[in-house]
């Protein structure tokens, strides 16, 4: 497996960037696409009961078809099925075996499954800070924003009327095959598998975003294959050393793989990281800030003095 320089890499991350700052300035209601994951909001809906939450009204496209929607934790949620057909012509199917509802339309695959924190669409895995929710009334609920990237629709907010538009003409999402870099995701959700597997998915990514954060400081290289077999300081990684890095990848290792490829991170700054129960030095301890904790991992930035 050969490694690339990832400029393609760091180009789409810079507009995933741009992108997410333009949204700010929206209601947080039905929020657009963020690269932030707050790690103290990522959390399953346990209420099912659909007289819980508040009915924003939610149109779609040029004929203004209005589709059921909820609020859960100041997100407005829609039904997949009737999203997708207000915008195209489609077919939903559901598995009760996995409770994964599955829609197929022409150029298009999305699979959504009930208290996951993400979605396929075209071998893309987009994640959605609140999780897929079946209500009690049968529906399967997807955050408006992640399914609006789906489409490559418009999405607007009306304060007054507390209302949510969803317009513009489709360009259905770019497929993983073209969009992600094989090299990439190879290297990228092997040391994630070695360093995390049986973590919780946040963890894993987070053990993505150290690795991409390198890529993007002056202090590593420049590239996934590069940072992971960095010996600059010694071996970086213990999965190089002992040589697990190499060993095939556990699936939901390939799921935070990408998802840190689509911009996804839960922090911009940190560097390293260590589980302090099987840690044979401390220098990362004694050395950098520590920022946040993950099931067995604790995840440090660079110190600021």
């Amino acid at each position: 497996m050969k490694h690339k320089i990832t400029r393609k890499m760091k180009s789409r991350t810079k507009k995933l960037l741009a992108l997410s700052l333009a949204c700010m300035a929206l209601s947080p209601v039905f929020s657009l696409h963020s690269a932030a994951i707050n790690v103290n909001e990522v959390k399953p809906v346990y209420d099912i009961r659909t007289s819980r939450y508040e009915s924003p009204t939610v149109r779609v496209g040029s004929a203004s078809i209005q589709v059921p929607s909820k609020l859960i934790y100041s997100t407005t949620y829609v039904s997949l099925k009737y999203f997708c057909e207000a915008l195209t012509y489609c077919k939903t199917t559901y598995s009760s075996a996995t409770r994964t509802a599955t829609v197929k339309a022409d150029g298009l695959t999305i699979t959504a499954t009930d208290r996951c924190n993400y979605i396929c669409a075209n071998g893309r895995y987009l994640w959605t800070d609140t999780a897929v929710t079946i209500l009690d009334d049968g529906r399967i609920y997807v955050p408006v924003r992640v399914l609006s990237k789906v489409f490559g629709v418009d999405v607007s907010w009306d304060n007054a009327t507390r209302s949510v538009r969803v317009s513009g003409p489709l360009k259905i999402i770019e497929h993983g095959d073209s969009f992600y870099n094989s090299d990439e995701v190879y290297w990228l959700s092997r040391i994630i598998s070695a360093e995390s597997r049986g973590e919780p998915l946040l963890g894993q990514i987070a053990v993505g975003n150290v690795v991409l954060n390198r890529v993007r400081s002056p202090q590593f290289p420049n590239t996934i294959y590069g940072v992971i077999f960095d010996r600059k300081n010694g071996v970086q990684f213990t999965p190089v050393a002992n040589g697990t890095v190499y060993q095939s990848p556990y699936y939901l290792s390939v799921i935070a793989a990408k998802i840190c490829l689509e911009g996804e991170t839960v922090s911009p700054d940190v560097l390293y990281f260590l589980d302090a129960k099987i840690a044979t030095s401390f220098w990362i301890v004694k050395n950098c800030d520590f920022a946040f904790g993950i099931g067995n991992h604790d995840f440090y930035c660079e110190r600021r003095y």
